[in-house]
């Protein structure tokens, strides 16, 4: 009997520490359902209205589509196109992000029947439309800030107060159900009667999260919708989001550029993500958007002669990448926020650039976005430090994040399978070990 008593305490505390662990589990991956079917090997492309052409409409930019559909191009995310409030309006035309009516389109850029062709054209080409989502703040001009004052913050005088510096808007009071509900009816109009398929969430960090829960859980009844956090926040993309930004990779990008750290800071990151992340959940990684390219500066002022290698990083990595309107182009100029500034599409000189990566993107499913791809795994070299090798199933991607030529070796490479897809500055010997790559250079390897 002592024996039997002893072998069920066994029993239960294996138990014990098999729910301990589940426990943990659970809390690693809190939405255990992964992100919508088609986002499962997308690639992202960043769309100002305004900008794109030099008419500013709906109808411009509907033409472009196939080109888009050819590069590779399958969400596209379009950058606020609500009417804009003129009270406190920035500039001529005013911030995009200063919205006046979330169930209205910006008529300089046409009627709402024009959106709705745009977005069915997509959908023809088997691309998907989300929207840039403003839920943090309104206009001053918002019909809510006479009709529903309530909705809003106040400071201790009672007077309705911006967020951060952004005179041009007013900032929402979450602790108002009846303004949470405003807020999620909205979002189901574009969802239910325009047929959209997310949205990209301005400042999502500020708004509460479980506002996200709950509006994401009701977009969900409508249809499985993609939604994307402007934010690096662990806890929105445990339910409400699918993925959120690279911020902390991308600044590391803009320091290897400038030489001010070198590539293993770059694994540390992935490392650490790996640890802290859902796994359902993705990361968007970039090397410019609208506000890197508006504020901080081009691509080219600042990555430079890295930036080519640095794209590849952001295709290859894992997770989403995206494309920002203009970059097939070369665009090197920094478009005005709050006037009117077309690109330049003197030609499309680096588009076949990227429909390579597209491409590959699409096709090799150990490059696939979050848990339907393959884990990242560093590949050790003899310079680790300029170097950066790593291996996702059967890809593996050599990239020199130097401004220098750096020749060197592999910890056990196993490259008597693979084929050169796609490369920059390499020189290869794979029965000897030796390798080389020029400043910036990479190599994309697959079997």
């Amino acid at each position: 009997m002592k024996n039997v008593l002893i072998l069920f305490g066994l029993i239960g505390f294996v138990l014990f520490l098999q729910a301990c662990d589940n426990q943990v589990d659970n809390k690693k991956i809190a939405k255990t359902d992964l992100p919508v079917e088609w986002s499962k090997n997308a690639v992202i492309y960043e769309v100002n209205i305004r900008q794109y052409t030099p008419e500013g409409t709906f109808k411009a930019f509907e033409s472009q589509l196939p080109r888009l559909k050819e590069m590779g191009v399958d969400i596209l995310w379009l950058m606020p196109i609500h009417p804009i409030g003129l009270e406190n309006r920035k500039g001529s035309l005013g911030s995009y992000y200063s919205v006046q009516d979330y169930t209205a389109v910006n008529p300089e850029f046409g009627s709402m029947d024009d959106m709705k062709s745009l977005i069915a054209k997509a959908h023809e080409l088997g691309m998907y439309v989300i929207l840039d989502w403003v839920a943090n703040h309104s206009a001053w001009d918002h019909a809510w800030v006479k009709e529903h004052p309530d909705y809003y913050k106040k400071d201790s005088t009672g007077a309705m107060i911006s967020p951060f510096d952004w005179s041009d808007v007013v900032a929402f009071d979450y602790s108002n159900p009846a303004m949470r509900k405003a807020m999620e009816n909205d979002m189901l109009f574009w969802v239910r009667d325009m047929n959209i398929d997310g949205f990209r969430c301005d400042v999502a960090g500020e708004v509460p999260t479980d506002f996200w829960d709950d509006a994401s859980k009701e977009l969900n009844k409508v249809k499985p919708v993609f939604m994307l956090a402007e934010a690096e926040k662990v806890e929105l993309v445990e339910s409400a989001f699918d993925m959120d930004y690279g911020w902390h990779q991308h600044h590391l990008m803009n320091e290897i550029a400038k030489g001010k750290i070198d590539a293993n800071a770059m694994n540390d990151y992935f490392v650490e993500l790996d640890e802290d992340y859902p796994e359902r959940s993705y990361k968007m990684y970039f090397t410019t958007n609208h506000d890197e390219n508006s504020w901080n500066g081009t691509v080219e002022e600042r990555l430079g002669d890295a930036a080519d290698a640095l794209s590849v990083l952001t295709f290859t990595i894992g997770d989403m990448p995206l494309i920002y309107n203009g970059q097939e182009s070369a665009l090197n100029k920094r478009l005005l926020f709050f006037e009117k500034d077309s690109i330049d599409w003197d030609d499309y000189n680096k588009a076949a650039f990227f429909k390579k990566l597209t491409d590959l993107k699409h096709n090799e499913k150990a490059l696939w976005n979050g848990s339907y791809g393959e884990h990242y795994v560093r590949i050790p070299s003899s310079n680790d430090e300029q170097i950066f090798a790593f291996n996702r199933g059967n890809v593996s991607v050599l990239l020199n994040l130097s401004p220098e030529e750096v020749i060197f070796s592999l910890e056990d490479p196993d490259f008597e399978e693979y084929k050169t897809y796609m490369e920059k500055g390499f020189e290869g010997n794979f029965e000897d070990n030796e390798y080389e790559l020029s400043a910036w250079g990479y190599v994309i390897l697959v079997k």
